[in-house]
């Protein structure tokens, strides 16, 4: 009686580690929920999880925090709309600092919880994780547009890279009569991606001018720019070219001016500004101050800017908003024309995503350029506006050129540029 008992005991414990054997392996590549469609990581029945890894204590802290706003914002409008693909949309948020090493392990615990990445922010974060985002098909919108990242399939850059933003802003200063041919150009750049993509940019166009490109790198944390400017006023360069942090685009602007150079163009990529400028000492310094970005400053004369300053306005009262609220909002509009075509092919995996990620063009009804994904490997957009300070304004930015992309940024191919 013993012997038989135990027999049937072994049986079923048999039986049970096969079935838990099959039910792994089944989540693992994929299971159809009730309506037909196929789901694994992040997405349930319900709900719909996307990650963001930002920075909300570090250098870039201020940009985060926009992005992650914008991103929220878009997802509270889609849920009220009824969701996609009959599912809510959940945002997982995690601080990196601006830290690689921090990000590798908040990946870690975060990537088998999420169907993709809605923002990922920092060039060294993503360079720290591409292998593991590739291997994981993890779908990713990086909040950095360092043109290395055009050579990872799994990732959906929103807008021109950082490269590109310099070419169209030199454009625009010499179009304005500021720079002309054979011009000696002075550029601060932070060590790593950021700072590379910018230079690559930069130098190209000079090189195209017959110009000349007085480089100097600095690291992200670096705060006094005075020995850098010292250096640039000494070579006698006609501008000053940024792809820097806020805090030192501030400290340029107030060394130039301190050091008889304030009469020079500044021409900076988007990072290079900070809403705590405007009301900073630097202030004085920036009215020579140009921006190239891909998307429109917040309260921006568009009624889709509009009705993101009302929704700002209505979930954070207090909070002084700035246009990174606007370009995370894009990412949420890309994101959802990727799952919607995912939820139309039936398909939420993660393969299933990233499939649906190839070949689409996104209407961000005005809030950026033209998004047109359908050449892998290649920008979706090269178009920029080009911005200065105003601090009479809501959101303290005005555009005082159009999106477009000028000649030499539409002949440009970067490095990884397929």
């Amino acid at each position: 009686m013993h012997k038989k008992n135990r027999a049937i005991i072994i049986g079923m414990l048999a039986l049970s580690m096969s079935l838990a054997a099959c039910s792994t392996k089944a989540a693992s590549s994929g299971s159809t929920s009730s309506g037909g469609v196929k789901t694994d990581n992040g997405v349930t029945d319900k709900t719909i999880t996307l990650g963001v890894q930002t920075d909300e204590s570090g250098v870039f802290k201020e940009i985060g925090l926009g992005l992650t706003h914008g991103n929220q914002m878009w997802a509270d409008d889609v849920n009220a709309s009824g969701g996609i693909c009959g599912r809510q949309v959940k945002i997982d948020v995690r601080d990196n600092g601006y830290a690689s090493d921090k990000a590798v392990t908040l990946y870690a615990a975060q990537k088998d919880n999420v169907a993709a990445m809605i923002q990922l922010l920092g060039s060294p974060v993503i360079a720290a994780l591409k292998g593991q985002l590739e291997s994981d098909n993890m779908l990713a919108i990086p909040a950095s547009q360092a043109a290395t990242n055009l050579d990872l399939p799994t990732i959906m850059m929103v807008g021109p890279s950082y490269d590109v933003e310099m070419i169209n802003g030199m454009a625009y200063v010499q179009k304005e009569g500021k720079i002309k041919d054979g011009d000696k150009l002075g550029m601060i750049y932070i060590e790593g991606e950021y700072g590379a993509s910018g230079l690559n940019g930069a130098q190209y166009y000079a090189k195209k001018h017959n110009q000349t490109i007085v480089p100097i790198k600095v690291g992200p944390t670096d705060a006094d720019m005075s020995s850098a400017v010292t250096k640039l006023k000494s070579e006698g360069v006609q501008a000053v070219l940024l792809t820097t942090t806020g805090a030192q685009l501030g400290s340029t602007a107030t060394q130039m001016a301190a050091q008889g150079m304030g009469a020079l163009p500044i021409v900076g990529n988007n990072p290079t500004y900070a809403t705590t400028l405007v009301k900073s000492p630097a202030m004085a310094a920036l009215g020579n101050y140009y921006r190239s970005v891909g998307a429109l400053p917040y309260n921006a004369d568009s009624p889709e800017a509009q009705k993101l300053v009302k929704e700002f306005d209505k979930k954070y009262p207090g909070e002084t908003p700035n246009d990174d609220i606007n370009i995370g909002y894009v990412f949420g509009m890309v994101m959802q024309t990727v799952l919607q075509k995912a939820c139309d092919n039936k398909d939420l995996t993660r393969a299933g995503i990233v499939k649906a990620s190839k070949g689409v063009k996104v209407d961000t009804k005005g809030l950026a350029g033209t998004l047109d994904y359908t050449h892998p490997g290649k920008l979706a957009s090269s178009e920029t506006v080009i911005e200065q300070i105003d601090p009479s304004l809501l959101g303290y930015l005005k555009v005082v050129a159009p999106f477009t992309s000028y000649p030499d940024a539409k002949d440009y191919k970067s490095p990884l540029n397929k």
